[in-house]
């Protein structure tokens, strides 16, 4: 299975929502970017376990990302992902940056966050975001169910 970094790309109504030792969180109506890595032993497959878990809203959260999956106030509207070896996830979250949720989605790094927050669909932005890191890349737009 092919390594990469990726982002799960949301949108929401706004609502204030628990994440787990966050606490409860005030999210604007908008879109969210979640920036993460697939560097593991189950490589860019991680990617279909998000997409399952925002189609099961039953299923019990692990990270901090999960807890946006599985609250259907949130809605997974595209993936976007890049084959590579290297550790791009912590540059990219750098170049997408402003404004984050504080310590969302990075407690094994010391980035300030993995997710960000836009007003309107960030899709053109994040392709030219993993262009700017020398990345191709795919974008999967997510049918809900």
């Amino acid at each position: 299975m092919d390594k990469g970094i990726y982002c799960l790309v949301f949108s929401s109504p706004g609502c204030t929502a628990g994440v787990g030792a966050l606490g409860e969180i005030a999210f604007r109506r908008g879109w969210y970017i979640y920036v993460g890595s697939a560097l593991g032993s189950g490589g860019l497959a991680r990617l279909e376990r998000h997409i399952a878990l925002s189609h099961a809203r039953d299923k019990r959260p692990k990270w901090h990302v999960d807890y946006l999956s599985t609250d259907s106030r949130f809605s997974l509207r595209s993936t976007v992902h890049a084959v590579t070896g290297e550790r791009f996830e912590c540059r990219l979250a750098g170049v997408l940056a402003e404004p984050g949720i504080p310590g969302f989605g990075c407690s094994d790094c010391t980035c300030p966050s993995h997710l960000v927050y836009r007003t309107r669909n960030p899709a053109n932005e994040i392709g030219s975001a993993f262009r700017s890191l020398a990345l191709e890349p795919v974008t999967t737009t997510i049918k809900n169910p």
